[in-house]
């Protein structure tokens, strides 16, 4: 008999719409912060600057106060755990999409996006359906969509200002249905119950193919920080790599995700 397909995880609207204000505006407190030089500095997304991973961030609200403009798709057409692998396929468009925003103004740019997103949200159910780039959404599923992205971009941020400048704190709500998220498209991939992957204190999921543990310790065992989960699962981070500097602990013969990372591109 094969086994019983796992019900989605559920998140809580009020948190993760709290979540997604509050790491938004521990972001534009710090680019506020950041002198003209800052701003100018290089980041690990290829030819980005700083500015420009600035800009991308507003992004991240802005595209859904503009889309719940839109007309209300027909149907559904993408479940929450699919969006993550979707991503891989819009890299080019989000490049050319950042670098159409006018950066001149930061917190101007910061202050108005805010403000669209709060107005255009305000009332709007969790079961309204968004247009995506990848398809139609829940407004709730979109919404847990936009901490990956806040959390993910948030670290990218504190890489490219460097010691010298404060990293911008994460909000735990974000970071948790971040982790989650990322989390549970790993199972919807490899699907499975070989391999037991821990990311305290937030997410535990099994995957890949192959012999069931039913009690006890699983044979095959993956654990690992939030945030280097984070980084390994974006591409951050290399598997190998955080192995040897012992920020994941793998044990058992399957206990190996090199070849089913990234999850997004």
């Amino acid at each position: 008999m094969p086994p019983a397909k796992k019900r989605a995880r559920s998140y809580d609207s009020a948190r993760t719409r709290a979540a997604v204000l509050a790491q938004f505006r521990n972001v534009r407190e710090a680019v506020s912060a950041l002198t003209p030089e800052q701003l100018e500095g290089p980041t690990r997304l290829g030819e980005w600057t700083v500015r420009e991973l600035a800009a991308h961030l507003t992004m991240v609200l802005a595209s859904l106060a503009r889309k719940l403009t839109e007309p209300e798709p027909a149907r559904r057409e993408l479940a929450l755990v699919d969006w993550p692998l979707a991503t891989a396929t819009a890299a080019r468009s989000i490049d050319e999409d950042t670098r159409a925003i006018g950066t001149g103004d930061l917190p101007e740019l910061y202050a108005r996006t805010l403000a669209r997103y709060e107005e255009a949200i305000a009332g709007v159910s969790d079961e309204r359906l968004v247009p995506t780039r990848f398809g139609a959404m829940r407004l709730g599923d979109f919404l847990v969509t936009r901490t990956v992205e806040l959390v993910v971009h948030t670290d990218d941020l504190n890489a490219a200002t460097g010691p010298d400048v404060p990293d911008v704190p994460f909000d735990r709500q974000a970071l948790a249905a971040c982790v989650r998220l990322l989390a549970d498209t790993l199972a919807a991939k490899a699907p499975g119950g070989a391999v037991e992957v821990r990311i305290p204190p937030y997410a535990v999921v099994q995957c890949v193919e192959g012999p069931r543990h039913t009690r006890g310790t699983p044979p095959n065992v993956i654990e690992t920080d939030p945030l280097t989960w984070v980084r390994l699962a974006t591409g951050r981070a290399d598997w190998a790599a955080e192995l040897d500097a012992a920020r994941v602990r793998a044990s058992g013969e399957r206990a190996d995700l090199g070849g089913l990372l990234p999850l997004m591109g």
